[in-house]
């Protein structure tokens, strides 16, 4: 599985190529999922360009991205969206257009309320757990670990020379995560190592201009199906969804 992460927090002024209204977001995805994504995340966008739970802004942006893919599509419900943790809950509940999957950062407060409502209305919860955070000791005693869909194992080390290690950590902190599946990547200068890493442990990952506006070479990436396209190289799969023969053999180890 590898996920399109389409805009995440960014705006405007990370340039033109970043999606941001739904049409745009829906163009995107579409380019994306033709380059080989196979699940799309996406942060639907108010007309300023800000991060929205809004029911409105929600529903516009996932039917204009369910219009042009077949493939799951899911949203945040970062805090940063709605700082109060009940208005964020009221937010998610009164959804009229429901996302496939939302991912819900385990360290926010709030997180498990959010997760509990999110399951309620039969929506699948990505775990999303940061380094850097008490995110997978939360996770570890909590009682819906058992119920989410996945974990988002996300390393928030934007170093290309420590983001690997990172990873490492991270994915010891989380143990068994409950036995559910485990998406690992990174960000920033950290993205493709991490990206990297996961191919080499055979994890589902996910790449896209939330993660990094920038290919393996450190050129701008012109788009999110360009990224995806590189992603599976940098994997290790071909489009026909198997190990390429370069990555055949690899030591999970070896970096």
């Amino acid at each position: 599985m590898v996920q399109v992460c389409l805009n995440g927090p960014r705006g405007a002024a990370d340039g033109a190529v970043v999606p941001l209204t739904p049409q745009a977001l829906a163009e995107s995805a579409a380019e994306a999922v033709a380059a080989g994504a196979t699940d799309v995340h996406v942060h639907p966008k108010t007309p300023c360009g800000q991060d929205s739970l809004s029911p409105r802004v929600l529903a516009a942006t996932l039917e204009a991205i369910r219009a042009r893919v077949s493939v799951p599509v899911g949203v945040t419900t970062g805090a940063w969206a709605e700082p109060d943790p009940a208005a964020r809950l009221e937010r998610v509940r009164s959804w009229t257009v429901l996302p496939d999957h939302a991912s819900v950062n385990w360290h926010e407060p709030g997180a498990e309320e959010v997760a509990a409502a999110l399951i309620d209305l039969g929506v699948g919860v990505e775990a999303g757990i940061w380094s850097g955070t008490d995110g997978a000791a939360r996770f570890a005693v909590s009682p819906l670990g058992p119920k989410v869909l996945r974990v988002l194992a996300e390393v928030t080390d934007p170093s290309s020379e420590t983001a690997e290690d990172t990873a490492r950590a991270l994915l010891a902190d989380l143990g068994s995560a409950h036995g559910r599946p485990v998406l690992l990547h990174g960000e920033d200068g950290g993205a493709w190592p991490v990206l990297r890493l996961a191919g080499r442990l055979g994890l589902a990952t996910r790449v896209g201009l939330e993660d990094t506006l920038t290919l393996p070479d450190r050129q701008r990436a012109l788009s999110n199906a360009q990224l995806v396209a590189e992603g599976l190289v940098e994997y290790g799969w071909d489009r026909a969804g198997r190990v390429s023969p370069s990555a055949e053999g690899r030591d999970p180890t070896r970096r």
